[in-house]
């Protein structure tokens, strides 16, 4: 009996050890494990991000372009007119693709303006835009001339107000596709300084783009840019053959304005 429980003592205390180190053997097989687990999450290389400056320099930059005669180009004998000569301007200043959409058309006045940018293709190309030019009321005021023959107070206040209720509407359909975009509204120069009633035509003009100023302010990102001085001291200078639309020379002088005043 006392030999059968000695073995039986013997075989429990070689249990009890094997237990022992089998523990510890588990024990530093997990630690093994989770050391070498954090060693890797920390040691894991984070991917790389392109930063927004990055995106941005390969960015295109679009332009659309809305209005009369001057937006189409008309008088200038290369067919660019200022919308085109900015864009040359620009493409020499960034590495950025310019994408242009003009939609100038001939003798376009602010009521067909107000109605055009309501077309889906127009909100369409305006909703991707990074700049809307627009040139306007010329046709609204000048007529062809005949308001050369009617420089009646009441007349010309009439053609104004009935002017600004419709480029408030154009704004606010651009605003209403793009809340972003920088706005241009390009202001009007006078082509009949040089003519007899010069004085009375360059009061009007002078209240018209004031008045056209005062406007583009209540709009977020809209700069009225003014022309009437580019054209002030040497407007024939500056006319087409008609004496009317500007030539080449004036086209460019506006296009270096709007240019001066395009931030990326």
């Amino acid at each position: 009996m006392k030999a059968k429980g000695k073995w039986v003592w013997i075989v429990s205390f070689i249990s009890i050890i094997s237990c022992l180190l089998f523990a510890a053997g588990l024990g530093m097989s997990i630690y093994d494990y989770v050391s070498a687990s954090k060693a890797t999450v920390k040691e894991m290389p984070k991917p790389k991000q392109e930063t927004s400056s990055s995106n941005k320099s390969t960015k295109n930059y679009t332009i659309v372009a809305l209005g009369d005669s001057l937006t189409r180009g008309t008088g200038d004998a290369a067919g660019k007119g200022y919308v085109g000569y900015l864009k040359d301007n620009l493409e020499e200043k960034t590495k950025k693709k310019i994408l242009l959409s003009n939609f100038g058309i001939k003798g376009q006045t602010s009521s067909q303006l107000a109605s055009q940018v309501k077309q889906q293709q127009i909100q369409r190309q305006i909703k991707s835009a990074d700049t809307v030019l627009i040139t306007i009321g010329g046709n609204d005021l000048f007529q062809g001339g005949q308001t050369l023959q009617n420089l009646n107070k009441n007349n010309i206040q009439k053609l104004e107000n009935d002017y600004l209720k419709n480029v408030d509407s154009i704004l606010k359909s651009i605003r209403s596709a793009n809340k972003d975009a920088t706005i241009f509204l390009i202001g009007l120069y006078n082509p009949f300084s040089n003519l007899q009633d010069a004085k009375t035509t360059t009061a009007i003009v002078r209240e018209w783009n004031y008045k056209s100023s005062e406007l583009s302010a209540n709009y977020k990102q809209t700069v009225f840019v003014p022309t009437f001085d580019l054209f002030q001291l040497k407007v024939d200078d500056y006319l087409y053959t008609d004496k009317f639309h500007p030539n080449a020379k004036g086209y460019k002088l506006i296009a270096e304005r709007v240019a001066s005043l395009i931030t990326w």
